[in-house]
């Protein structure tokens, strides 16, 4: 597995950390006890996901969403993720793969990787994508995966509305068998060095860095909404807050095919990504020692965060390596999800660990539609304003790399395409077009 780049970050962020530490009382008394606790939860964690395999991920059935028990529900809070099965029907979602295999033969400039071998497309408005984003239980089903957030005071906050679900153009997959691909090991999306480095950002991993990490609560708005997750203005970065990511599947798609893969503990993959930056090891980060608690020490001196490197201007990550994250065991933990069929989905918190198998075993496509689950926010709903005017002209979103436009496509999607008052609201349509 890919240890990840070496890169030196700033000395600037050096000073980060004393600011951090600066800011709680007792702070390095607390985390250090915090850091032992951590690490001894990822050794039990780490038994259980091995034991359980694939199983270990919440499996649900749509039509029972809103009669799951609340240990169920607990269960899937926890985990950060989720499979939910029959969002849409098997025929939906195989036309709609058979119609974006069409597309592609009739615009065959269009652009994917590998470029001799395309797989993995810029597209955002064909008519597929657009008819699966506003599908009546695509946009249950968000609505459902938001309102698993809350405000610990349980006050009302202006413009938000859990209820209501936002579209977030993205693109699709139709990954071959039989290829490598060795581009997305494990990695969080939704923000780098900000979740230290944003001010309102960090308050969402308040508890944590008060050394009360058991309190965290992944769920909580505070600092979710106001968060500056992109603060370098990277191509691909994402500036909307996104509850969950996910896809709905076209294909059928189970372990060794090229699935999705995910570290399954979302409250103990933050404690434990948050706080590894202020700690270092006292031994070879390759010899087994290095997971005993007892040879790391505190230290602030380093300006390393690890798992965050330079990229295009900003920052990437974080990016856990088996190198640079040992606790986590990620050889063992990484989970592939379990199989799935056409129409059904898979849903993982925005902090999730997640990864994508390198090797497609399989004897089919393995095809995905990438659908995150968005809610109401005044941020968010501004950029899918924005984003329909880019629909409406056939460009790409905004969070996305530049290139060429859509346009004049054979096949695209149109506002007409977007039926219900809903997914109008959804996709940002102006009233007075709807």
């Amino acid at each position: 597995m890919d240890t990840g780049p070496t890169s030196t970050l700033p000395p600037r962020f050096a000073d980060l950390k004393r600011e951090i530490a600066e800011s709680y009382p007792d702070f390095e008394e607390r985390v250090t006890k915090a850091w032992g606790e951590i690490l001894d939860e990822l050794s039990k964690v780490t038994r259980d996901m091995t034991e359980t395999g694939s199983e270990y991920i919440p499996q649900v059935d749509f039509a029972e969403l809103q009669t799951l028990s609340a240990d169920k529900v607990r269960e899937i809070q926890r985990k950060g993720c989720v499979v939910i099965r029959n969002v849409v029907d098997d025929e939906d979602a195989l036309s709609w793969k058979q119609a974006l295999e069409d597309f592609i033969k009739s615009n065959p400039d269009v652009e994917g990787v590998p470029e001799d071998n395309k797989q993995f497309f810029q597209l955002y408005w064909t008519k597929s994508q657009v008819l699966a984003r506003s599908h009546p239980n695509m946009l249950a089903t968000s609505a459902w995966l938001n309102n698993l957030y809350h405000t610990k005071s349980d006050l009302t906050i202006e413009g938000v509305d859990l209820s209501v679900p936002l579209s977030y153009a993205d693109r699709f997959r139709i990954r071959r068998p039989a290829t490598h691909w060795p581009v997305h090991p494990p990695h969080i999306d939704g923000g780098a060095i900000e979740r230290w480095e944003d001010v309102t950002f960090r308050t969402c991993f308040a508890d944590i860095l008060s050394g009360n990490w058991r309190a965290h609560d992944p769920y909580d708005l505070k600092g979710r909404l106001d968060a500056r997750s992109s603060l370098y203005n990277r191509p691909n970065q994402s500036t909307v807050f996104r509850t969950f990511q996910g896809w709905l599947a076209m294909s059928e798609t189970a372990p060794t095919e090229g699935t999705l893969k995910v570290f399954a503990d979302v409250l103990l993959s933050n404690a434990y990504i948050i706080l590894r930056p202020f700690f270092r090891p006292l031994v070879s980060m390759d010899s087994e020692e290095v997971l005993d608690a007892g040879n790391w020490e505190f230290d602030i001196s380093s300006s390393e965060f690890p798992g965050i490197h330079p990229r295009d201007g900003g920052f990437a990550g974080p990016k856990p390596t088996p190198i640079h994250h040992p606790h986590l065991n990620l050889d063992q933990t990484m989970l592939s999800v379990p199989k799935v069929n056409p129409g059904d989905t898979v849903f993982w918190h925005c902090d999730v660990v997640h990864s994508v198998e390198e090797e497609h075993t399989g004897k089919g496509d393995s095809a995905v539609m990438y659908i995150p689950s968005v809610p109401l926010t005044p941020q968010n709903e501004a950029y899918v304003k924005r984003q329909y005017h880019d629909f409406v002209e056939g460009n790409r979103p905004s969070d996305f790399p530049k290139g060429a436009g859509e346009i004049n496509y054979v096949g695209i999607g149109r506002p007409g395409d977007i039926l219900t008052s809903e997914a109008k609201r959804a996709m940002g349509v102006p009233i007075a077009v709807s």
